[in-house]
């Protein structure tokens, strides 16, 4: 029984390397497989509150950032009138943003998060990694979830605590405030989604940062770390029908059939670039965050 759960493991390993790369193609609903889902209905994301001045907001991460920077972007603008700068790299991770780390990294030393805060100077640094458990980038140094877990953790939490360190010295008097992304549920180690995720609110308690619990709004109600497919349509999607996929069973789709990772409705391709279609789940996403940075630029 173990073996689909593997397969699975490996796809989502060359997934991730090219995820958030979707071809473009018409803003159709997918298919409708019989894959899980809930007739809770899911609340409706409060409006951001507008801050007085607009906040400038740098944004990194991983594939599910690639996927979703055009989109946060449109929502940070409209909604907060934020300057916003995104550099997102699929198949990263935190250690992947270190300075230091160029010699195995996927990001080039122009983009490190330090170098960016010291050029832009943002009042928010948004920070999004699905928390590559896979080894598939070279600064992990091949440590993986599934062959030593307790290491994995370690070196997770120590990377985050020294990704903040680097932000807070390159920023001068004037430090970002970190806005680290929760993330949604995993279907092959649903746990590990959850440890991450503690480490993000640990890592945000210490250092006076935030959290932003956008896995939550593609997660089902009551049931915060079990993956669903499909949630049915939100405030917001019915106000708004192309974000409701399958109206008639009152649903949207969070993912594709083949893709239990990524938000984007259409295929992944080799070259990254941001999601071409209108995908329920990245907005959902993209408005949470919105949410939580109008909030902390309102207090």
């Amino acid at each position: 029984m173990r073996k689909p759960w593997i397969v699975g493991l490996l796809l989502a390993g060359v997934l991730l390397g090219a995820c958030g790369d979707p071809e473009s193609g018409p803003e159709a609903a997918p298919p409708s497989p019989a894959v899980g889902t809930t007739h809770q209905r899911a609340a409706a994301s409060p409006s951001a509150t507008v801050p007085a001045e607009a906040p400038k907001v740098l944004y990194l991460g991983d594939s599910l950032a690639m996927e979703a920077q055009k989109v946060l972007g449109q929502e940070l603008r409209r909604d907060l009138r934020a300057d916003y700068t995104s550099r997102p790299y699929s198949g990263t991770t935190v250690c992947d943003y270190l300075e230091g780390t160029s010699a195995k990294s996927l990001v080039p030393d122009g983009d490190k998060a330090a170098a960016l805060v010291r050029s832009l100077h943002p009042d928010f640094v948004v920070l999004q990694f699905w928390g590559n458990a896979w080894g598939y980038t070279w600064c992990m140094d091949g440590i993986t979830h599934a062959d030593d877990p307790t290491t994995y953790y370690k070196r997770y939490r120590a990377d985050m605590a020294r990704l903040t360190e680097q932000i807070a010295a390159a920023s001068g008097a004037a430090r970002p405030r970190i806005v680290w992304v929760a993330q949604g549920p995993d279907p092959i180690t649903p746990d590990r989604v959850r440890r991450v995720n503690e480490l993000y609110e640990q890592q945000a308690a210490a250092t006076g940062d935030v959290v932003a619990d956008a896995g939550a709004r593609v997660s089902a109600a009551g049931a915060r770390y079990t993956w669903v497919q499909y949630l049915p349509c939100d405030a917001y999607e019915h106000e708004h029908p192309a974000y409701c996929t399958q109206p008639g069973r009152d649903r949207t789709a969070l993912h594709l059939d083949k893709d239990y990772l990524h938000f984007c409705l259409a295929p992944t391709t080799s070259t990254p670039k941001p999601c071409p279609v209108r995908s329920p789940g990245i907005l959902r996403i993209a408005r949470e965050i919105t949410r939580v940075i109008g909030r902390a630029a309102a207090g």
